[in-house]
């Protein structure tokens, strides 16, 4: 290897940065960088660690007073978390539904689940239950989506288990993916016009392979043989009132930050463990808690 030659080639590159440093402190550069202030929050104690969820939408802060503060993404505090004595660094997972505490003075990681409690809107929504019952479990559906098919037939069984304590209300989320979902939740909803809403709900997603059945054949077929009056069927379906219940649905998932089907709340809660056992504990609990009010 040619050793002297490197040695020379160091020794130039190392004077030209160090005559670029010279020039650095007597010239001002030209900035290659545009920056602004978007936010200041002026905090309650002294931050220790940031971290934002992945859609932006959440900023949690550690801070000296052994608490971690939630912001959402216009700087109003949402709620605090208390965490141990020597939490020192914290993560998140995507969407914030994971908290990940590193003590080292315990040398302990700790995995937090956080539940974001959301308002769903369900004035004018179909339902089943009582209407004044103290647990609401809001469903968002898609009737294109199997997944909801498969999930269905469990709200009977929750509702069948909890009559005096459970109200089920559908909202409607048809995912762009799937062509006729947006239809389809507009006819059921035009069916509701005529007292068949669940009627109409319940033989669309008995439809075989739905994903690939359903279309507008297979909505007028189901229209005929419930004995809906097609004539005001079809004009309901096409009403600015069906198509604002539909953009209203869509509207209250994206601000509940919905983005998959099925998704459900109790008490605006968001139900993980989607079996029997699962929704009865989340309603269990909520009964606790209005009792406790």
């Amino acid at each position: 290897m040619h050793y002297k030659q490197t040695a020379t080639g160091c020794a130039l590159l190392l004077a030209s940065l160090l005559t670029g440093q010279v020039m650095a402190a007597t010239e001002t550069p030209p900035s290659k960088i545009d920056w602004s202030v978007d936010k200041t929050w002026n905090l309650p104690a002294k931050p220790l660690d940031i971290v934002y969820s992945l859609d932006g939408k959440r900023v949690f802060i550690l801070t000296e007073q052994q608490t971690v503060l939630v912001y959402d993404n216009l700087g109003e505090l949402t709620g605090s978390i208390p965490v141990d004595k020597g939490v020192s660094a914290i993560d998140i997972a995507p969407r914030g539904e994971k908290l990940f505490l590193i003590n080292q003075e315990t040398k302990a990681f700790s995995d937090v689940s956080i539940d974001f409690i959301t308002d769903i809107n369900t004035v004018g929504s179909p339902f089943l239950g009582l209407a004044k019952a103290p647990v609401i479990i809001a469903v968002f559906t898609d009737f294109q989506c199997p997944y909801c098919s498969k999930f269905s037939p469990l709200l009977g069984q929750v509702l069948e288990k909890n009559p005096d304590t459970v109200k089920i209300v559908l909202k409607n989320l048809p995912l762009g993916m799937h062509q006729f979902a947006d239809p389809a939740a507009r006819a059921a909803l035009a069916a509701g016009e005529q007292g068949k809403y669940w009627e109409f709900h319940d033989a669309l997603f008995a439809l075989p392979a739905l994903n690939i059945t359903l279309d507008d054949k297979a909505i007028e077929d189901i229209a005929i043989k419930l004995g809906l009056k097609m004539d005001q069927f079809k004009s309901d379906m096409a009403s600015s009132k069906i198509r604002q219940k539909v953009d209203q649905d869509i509207m209250d998932a994206q601000k509940a930050g919905i983005t998959g089907t099925p998704s459900i709340f109790v008490n605006g809660h968001p139900l993980r463990e989607r079996t029997l056992e699962g929704f009865q504990q989340k309603i269990d609990a909520a009964l606790g808690k209005t009792a406790e009010k």
